[in-house]
């Protein structure tokens, strides 16, 4: 290196020593903007906005401020603190915010070394995943009135989440086009990752979703699906008070929406289907957690071996 360039190295190291380095507020805003421009959706990023306002909370309460200040041993501190007041499924979902936002800083920061490669994942039990009761949800289904606008609407919720195995966020994403009432497709445009699929819905559902869009005068195409008294889109709030309700009508205790889409993969191992389509219905990009639903119609067929298995009932 000539003595010209050694000066002007010198001079640009002292310049960066000079500017400060943004603050792990801007840091975090910079990373959502990141995963905006990918497509990400709106419900994506405000889970990651929380999940990372965890951590700035607990970094500022140990005076740091700043990515490159974090060590392994802070991550590992910030994990033991959060377990004690999570499940272990929340747990691990922080972990992998921060791992997402880490790596990202990384590739934006070459040569930065990232804590987060020496801090292994928190196990997560693999519990059963608890599908919706169906004999719960017949009753639920008795008690919505028949030929009125809410009464209609909650039946047809009811069936089309089981039916399709949407999760709450497509399902609230749908508007008017996005079904056929003639074959039972439903276009998914706002899957996770931004990826569209295919669902469908058989005829009993169908009837229903008939029933109720009957009752919506002058109904657009693009309006929203699933829609309260004023014509406005259901929020996930709403949609979870609608099922708090129609439950406490029955007497019955009040499923999640996502124990549908759990119903859904289950029902259809028990019917005989492959994992691979279940895959294709569901919208996941791998079959690590359609593995999980089958091991639980496997134990399915365990215990219904141990009733009807010939030798041991024959000995």
């Amino acid at each position: 290196m000539s003595a010209v360039d050694r000066v002007h190295t010198i001079r640009a190291e002292s310049y960066l020593r000079l500017v400060p380095r943004s603050g792990l507020t801007d840091q975090i805003r910079e990373f959502l903007i990141d995963r905006e421009a990918r497509g990400l959706s709106s419900y994506t990023l405000a889970w990651y906005r929380q999940q990372l306002g965890h951590l700035r909370a607990f970094l500022a309460a140990h005076d740091t401020d700043d990515v490159e200040d974090i060590a392994a041993s802070t991550l590992r501190s910030f994990l033991i603190e959060f377990a004690q007041t999570h499940n272990p499924g929340g747990t691990h979902g922080i972990y992998r915010a921060v791992r997402a936002f880490l790596n990202w800083y990384t590739a934006e920061n070459e040569g930065w070394r990232n804590p987060i490669t020496k801090v292994r994942a928190p196990k997560v039990p693999q519990a059963p995943l608890e599908p919706v009761n169906l004999d719960y949800l017949k009753a639920m289904l008795a008690v919505c009135p028949r030929r009125n606008l809410l009464g209609e609407r909650d039946r047809a919720i009811m069936m089309f989440l089981l039916d399709s195995g949407c999760r709450r966020s497509e399902f609230l994403a749908l508007n008017v086009r996005d079904v056929n009432l003639g074959t039972g497709a439903v276009l998914v445009r706002r899957g996770k990752g931004s990826k569209w699929r295919t669902a469908f819905i058989g005829a009993k559902t169908r009837r229903a979703l008939l029933r109720y869009v009957r009752h919506r005068k002058n109904l657009a195409d693009s309006a929203p699906l699933w829609a309260n008294e004023e014509g406005q889109r259901l929020s996930p709030t709403a949609l979870r008070a609608i099922l708090i309700r129609r439950a406490r009508d029955a007497n019955v205790p009040a499923p999640s929406p996502h124990m549908f889409r759990r119903g859904f993969a289950i029902t259809a191992l028990r019917n005989g289907c492959d994992l691979v389509t279940l895959q294709r219905l569901l919208g996941h990009s791998d079959l690590s957690v359609v593995s999980r639903y089958l091991k639980q119609v496997e134990g399915d067929l365990a215990a219904a071996h141990a009733k009807v298995g010939p030798v041991d009932n024959m000995l």
